[in-house]
């Protein structure tokens, strides 16, 4: 995380903490090496041993002097900044809020809904981005070990998957499914119930083509993302061995 910081945060956004310590050990890696190899958070036993009498000892701990610094060069450098330009737009918001009102006057606009329940209502469906192609409303295990690749982080699937899926029979698992449904930034997680009100999946990302949904829907290709509930339990049994949780959960057909 240091070296990323190092390499994409400008000079002139570094704290003076930052700059000093790696000027001091002449790279990342050796500053690391050092803070691993000398504080106690290393060690479960040792942090479980601590008592309130060590709070000295906690203090001048390397891990803990790295995120006070950052933490004070934040609160100090950083945050006020934000808070002067959170501000300066939420003002200059009601300005351009005002200006759109004047300007469509017979147009319906939507009360600010922030901190409330939100409810979008839509149906299963797929899309075509652009001419000749179409996504399909589903995608399926046989999509995830298309994908898998050791060498990418994000692709790099559990053993324990591919071996279920060498074993045969689960190609057609339902892992997600798009839906007609608006979503917005804090959407990730809602619950997707079907017309009956039962769990089918959890929201959880928008197509590339919807992302710009929260300034003009398209109802032609914006698709938010959902993780079919099948899947979910298909990973905890068969990844996580956890089918008891069945025991706790209501089933329809």
């Amino acid at each position: 995380m240091l070296t990323s910081f190092d390499k994409y945060v400008p000079e002139n956004f570094k704290p003076a903490y930052f700059k000093e310590k790696l000027e001091s050990y002449g790279s990342v890696k050796a500053w690391k090496d050092d803070l691993y190899g000398k504080t106690l958070f290393t060690d479960r036993a040792k942090v479980a041993a601590l008592t309130a009498d060590d709070m000295e000892k906690v203090l001048a701990d390397p891990a803990i002097e790295l995120y006070s610094a950052f933490a004070q060069w934040y609160s100090e450098e950083i945050a006020p900044d934000i808070r002067e330009t959170t501000e300066a737009l939420r003002v200059a918001n009601r300005t351009y809020m005002k200006g759109q009102m004047e300007f469509e006057k017979d147009h319906t606009f939507y009360p600010d809904a922030n901190l409330t329940l939100r409810v979008a209502y839509g149906q299963v469906a797929g899309y075509a981005p652009y001419d000749a192609a179409y996504y399909y409303p589903v995608s399926t295990l046989k999509g995830i070990i298309e994908k898998d690749n050791p060498d990418i982080f994000d692709y790099n699937i559990p053993q324990a998957l591919r071996d279920i899926y060498a074993e045969g029979g689960h190609e057609a698992q339902p892992v997600c499914f798009l839906a007609t449904n608006h979503t917005t930034g804090g959407n990730s997680g809602s619950p997707v119930l079907n017309a009956d009100g039962n769990l089918i999946g959890i929201n959880f990302d928008r197509v590339w083509e919807g992302t710009m949904s929260d300034i003009v829907y398209d109802p032609d290709i914006c698709r938010n993302i959902s993780l079919d509930v099948r899947y979910l339990l298909f990973v905890v049994d068969q990844i996580g061995h956890a089918s008891y949780l069945f025991d706790e959960m209501v089933f329809v057909d």
